[in-house]
């Protein structure tokens, strides 16, 4: 999402089926994307769909930096098979000032040393279990993604109750204590959330919160 830091650029180290995903759909949503990997074929098959793609070696901080990694706003690391190169990149990501930095882990021990150097960490195949869970259970939420204990994204779909009203007044930064980071309509996406924009039954409305705040906001607004 590119409402995070200071630059819209997306950098994605690693293209393995997790990291090659991430970053085409990333492109396909109208991000703009930069992929490193060491395999020269894997960045020929992805770099017409990307901003750069690079084929690097070694992961070390002057490799990343020649890449341009440190102008990203958002780095995900994706090679959580090769736990001590997963480690030493994200940290080289960390120390380049990348503002948000994310990196995937194979296991719990990894993913708590990940996140003692600072970095945000995702667990593929636990992650699929609980987006199936809440698909399961929270059918008015059209999507949920964790992004920690406390935080999560969810996009819901907005019925007549919200419709006609602006996001001014709907306010839920104080209302409910979360930000609205995209609104898809139609065919448009609307990132840049202006307080008089009115909202519109059927608006794909996506928000960002802690998640007893999004399921407060589900109960009361959305059923």
């Amino acid at each position: 999402m590119s409402g995070f830091g200071l630059s819209n650029i997306y950098g994605v180290i690693g293209l393995g089926r997790f990291g090659t995903a991430l970053a085409e759909t990333l492109a396909e949503n109208g991000q703009e994307v930069i992929v490193l990997d060491n395999n020269e074929s894997k960045i020929s098959q992805i770099q017409d769909k990307v901003l750069q793609a690079f084929v690097v070696p070694k992961l070390d901080k002057i490799s990343l930096q020649e890449a341009g990694i440190q102008n990203c706003g958002t780095v995900i690391v994706c090679i959580g098979e090769q736990v001590e190169a997963s480690i030493l990149t994200t940290l080289n990501v960390i120390e380049l000032d990348v503002p948000r930095v994310i990196a995937k882990a194979m296991s719990t021990e990894h993913g708590r040393v990940l996140e003692k150097i600072g970095a945000e960490v995702v667990y593929p195949e636990r992650d699929r279990a609980v987006r199936l869970a809440n698909a399961l259970t929270r059918p008015r939420a059209l999507d949920y993604l964790d992004l920690s204990r406390e935080y999560s994204i969810s996009e819901f779909r907005l019925s007549e109750k919200m419709s006609g009203k602006t996001i001014l007044e709907v306010d839920l930064r104080k209302k409910y204590g979360l930000n609205i980071i995209a609104i898809v309509r139609g065919e448009e996406t609307i990132v840049e959330i202006q307080p008089d924009l009115k909202l519109k039954t059927d608006d794909l409305i996506v928000v960002i919160g802690r998640k007893e705040n999004v399921l407060r906001f589900e109960k009361n607004v959305i059923s």
